[in-house]
């Protein structure tokens, strides 16, 4: 097992969630909290316990951004007019690595992360390498012909653990796709249950 396989398989522990959907997660068959005590009934959490685990599970399902990078989402989520948990999931929807791992060029949002870091994406025919850029709608997004044929990428489009998003138009021949539109958090197609209000009452306090 990798040290990247194991960090993901603490964290779904830790979260006492499937956080990824991944067929191997360890709480498909233990579902619960790692250590002596994992079986210990607890009591009921607190409001502010509820909302920082909704926090941390967001933040970690995006690929363990950090607590400013998150924050700074939030930020953004709620100056914009609308809907405070619609605006911040459309945002992280948007960034460039949440992009290529919907679109299947990668297996996890960290490996989307790696691709755009090393070069190998373009936006409307533009090389960017930074994670958090934020595509509109109508973007071509696409891997450059030189990195076409990565056995990470081809072996990712052959993963039949996860569909294409309807708000992402694909074109596998040409391993391009189009930003059709900013999902509606009920389009996003998430393995387990999120709830950005509940993010949004953590930043509120």
């Amino acid at each position: 097992m990798t040290k990247r396989l194991a960090s993901k398989h603490k964290v779904d522990r830790r979260l006492k969630v499937n956080l990824w959907g991944r067929p191997k997660s360890p709480f498909n068959s233990r579902n619960y909290p790692p250590g002596q005590h994992g079986k210990t009934k607890r009591g009921k959490t607190s409001d502010y316990g509820t909302q920082l685990e909704a926090k941390q599970k967001m933040k970690f399902y995006y690929g363990n951004m950090n607590e400013r990078q998150f924050r700074n989402v939030y930020r953004k989520a709620l100056n914009k007019k609308g809907n405070t948990s619609e605006n911040l999931i459309g945002f992280l929807e948007r960034r460039l690595d949440s992009v290529i791992y919907r679109a299947k060029f990668a297996t996890t949002v960290f490996s989307a992360r790696q691709l755009i870091n090393h070069g190998h994406i373009k936006v409307n025919d533009k090389k960017v390498n930074i994670p958090s850029y934020l595509v509109k709608e109508e973007d071509t997004i696409e891997i450059k012909d030189k990195s076409k044929e990565l056995t990470m990428i081809i072996g990712s489009l052959l993963n039949k653990e996860r569909e294409i998003p309807e708000y992402i138009q694909m074109d596998e021949k040409n391993k391009k796709v189009k930003f059709i539109r900013v999902p509606k958090f009920s389009e996003v197609p998430y393995p387990t249950i999120m709830e950005p209000n509940l993010v949004i009452e953590y930043y509120s306090r």
